[in-house]
């Protein structure tokens, strides 16, 4: 039968047909990705573009509205380079084609041919021997061939010929694929969907399509395994939602901060991808021009070591409550699971995408509350499931079960792997305390492989660690709950200044109180005279919240005190400083 138009329906469901011939193949994608970066990750990029798309689009009598909804699909989901150019591309066919029911080959071609500058325009660098090349020879031979074929089946046979033969012909285009002897993996995928509209409309149920369940597999995130030195380090990813977005200023910024740069969208919501060395100082200079959700940061160094050279049996993964300087954790390739940090509307990752330094700049500047949040399921899923494939073993740390729900999430979440060894353990503490235990076990690392010895060392730890905290004000432990209104009143119509410490079970408890900052500097260096004479300091770190001048003076007077050097002096992690708030002191302590 000759389809002479395609109307929403027609369009919406051959869309489907194309997305899950995409699916279906995105492991092979995976194999033979070599551009930008060789991480292996296309694949899984392209087929969530569209299960998104699969999942949230919805079927329409004209054209022009399953347009929009698949190009909102599209971009809500897209991921890495080739999600979101196909992305673009799509919402350049949206735009291009009218409020027509039914559009014939003629207006087809005329559209699709136009959308691809849409795509082109997305990226800072084009580079021939793509998928854009892809998009750009197929439409090219559509736009060509628009009034010769008045029947889609024969129009679009003709069309994936020359995609097919274009796909042949971009090792040609582009050294490194030529060096790794493949063709490109974005470039195929593009092939992969026309493939599955044609088979689709040639043989397929127009009526059937509908009722097809996505294929089921994993759509687990790929490790970097990058052999060359990383220009830069950490590949970044968010959406932007906004009126009015500026899309030329967000380009700029975000070409500014690194390469393989693109960003596609709309006046209303934008998607980019980066690969940059400073993603917090990116994710800061675009909060303000629009509402930032779904960020993403994956640290393409620490995934190609790991990958490439593992430096032990036993994986160690922690959280980003725990404040220990960055040189030990790469080191030993410690993994930190980042925290949300939701300011108003605005998602950040802790640590990755927000400061210390700037999140205290924002909390002082306003009556703004930052709200964290835990991480998501699948970030652990994907996390366990790639450090499962390259250590015997996964050791887990995590912020006190006292504080926070996340400690059940993680050992929820490890219960799944009945196949893996993975051992999670409940520090009872936070920030610098959790930063001690962690290094005290880095110490002894290279020498203790059992998973389950280091486990019960980490317990062990724990017990020999305490924390006082000089609070500064309850204004913050007010609002984020912890603390009652009419307790907060009261310690302010009175000046009390709270020392707050963590108890048997990890939980926050009052180890005293004094009536200016002064009676409470004096008061904890007396606990620690007492502490250090009853059990001997083996180490001590102090963390503070944008207070650098009060947290120097601890460190000299508690250097006196035990006849040993801090371990280590830091910003707290802005999930802990925006619950201890501005002016906050840590002395944390760990014992023989």
């Amino acid at each position: 039968m000759k389809i002479k138009y395609l109307d929403g329906k027609r369009f919406y469901l051959a869309f489907l047909a194309g997305g899950k011939a995409v699916i279906k193949d995105f492991a092979y994608l995976n194999q033979i990705n070599v551009f930008p970066v060789p991480d292996g990750d296309t694949g899984t990029n392209l087929a969530s573009t569209m299960k998104a798309i699969a999942e949230q689009a919805r079927p329409a009598r004209s054209i022009k509205e399953v347009l929009h909804s698949i190009a909102e699909a599209a971009l809500t989901g897209a991921r890495g380079n080739s999600g979101i150019i196909f992305a673009q591309f799509i919402y350049g066919l949206s735009r291009e084609l009218g409020n027509e029911i039914r559009v014939t080959t003629s207006r087809f071609g005329e559209s699709v041919r136009n959308a691809v500058r849409y795509a082109y325009n997305a990226i800072a660098h084009p580079q021939e021997g793509t998928m854009l090349t892809l998009i750009r020879e197929w439409a090219d031979e559509v736009y060509h061939n628009r009034h010769r074929f008045a029947d889609y089946q024969e129009l679009l046979h003709h069309s994936l010929e020359r995609a097919r033969a274009a796909l042949q012909e971009t090792p040609k285009k582009l050294a490194v694929l030529r060096k790794a002897g493949v063709v490109d993996a974005g470039a195929r995928g593009f092939v992969d969907f026309i493939e599955g509209v044609v088979n689709f409309i040639r043989q397929g149920n127009l009526k059937s399509i509908i009722k097809d369940e996505l294929p089921e597999i994993e759509l687990k995130e790929t490790p970097h395994k990058i052999r060359e030195n990383l220009t830069y380090r950490y590949c970044t990813e968010a959406l932007i939602q906004g009126e009015a977005l500026d899309l030329e200023t967000i380009k700029k910024i975000v070409v500014q901060a690194g390469d393989s740069a693109i960003i596609g969208g709309s006046e209303s919501k934008a998607r980019f991808h980066v690969h940059t060395n400073h993603p917090a100082e990116l994710f800061y200079a675009l909060k303000d021009l629009g509402t930032i959700v779904q960020p993403k940061v994956e640290d393409m160094k620490l995934q190609a070591e790991i990958s490439l050279r593992p430096n032990s049996r036993v994986a160690l993964v922690v959280d980003s409550s725990c404040d220990l300087p960055a040189h030990w954790l790469e080191q030993y390739q410690v993994v930190v699971i980042p925290f949300l940090i939701n300011i108003g509307d605005q998602v950040f990752l802790d640590k990755l995408t927000i400061t210390p330094d700037k999140l205290y700049q924002l909390m002082s500047q306003g009556e703004i509350l930052p709200r964290s949040a835990q991480p998501s399921p699948k970030t652990l899923e994907n996390w366990f499931s790639f450090l499962s494939s390259h250590f015997e073993s996964i050791l887990v740390l995590t912020i006190s079960s006292g504080l926070s729900g996340y400690h059940h999430l993680v050992k929820k979440v490890a219960e799944t792997f009945t196949d893996k060894k993975i051992r999670v353990v409940d520090t009872r503490h936070l920030s610098g305390t959790f930063g001690l235990i962690v290094k005290r076990l880095l110490d002894d690392w290279p020498g203790n492989q059992e998973v389950d010895e280091l486990a019960k060392k980490a317990e062990e730890l724990s017990a020999k660690t305490e924390l006082l905290v000089d609070v500064k004000t309850l204004k913050y432990l007010v609002k984020g709950g912890r603390v009652s209104p009419a307790k907060g009143l009261l310690a302010k119509l009175l000046n009390i200044k709270p020392i707050i410490t963590l108890n048997e079970e990890g939980k926050a408890t009052s180890a005293g109180k004094s009536f200016s900052r002064k009676q409470n500097f004096k008061k904890i260096l007396k606990m620690v005279r007492e502490k250090h004479r009853q059990h001997p300091i083996h180490s001590f770190a102090i963390v503070h919240v944008s207070e650098p001048d009060r947290a120097q003076a601890y460190a000299r007077e508690i250097e006196n005190i035990c006849g040993k050097p801090v371990s280590f002096i830091l910003d707290t992690s802005p999930v802990v400083g925006v619950h201890n708030g501005i002016g906050s002191v840590g002395i944390c302590l760990s014992y023989e």
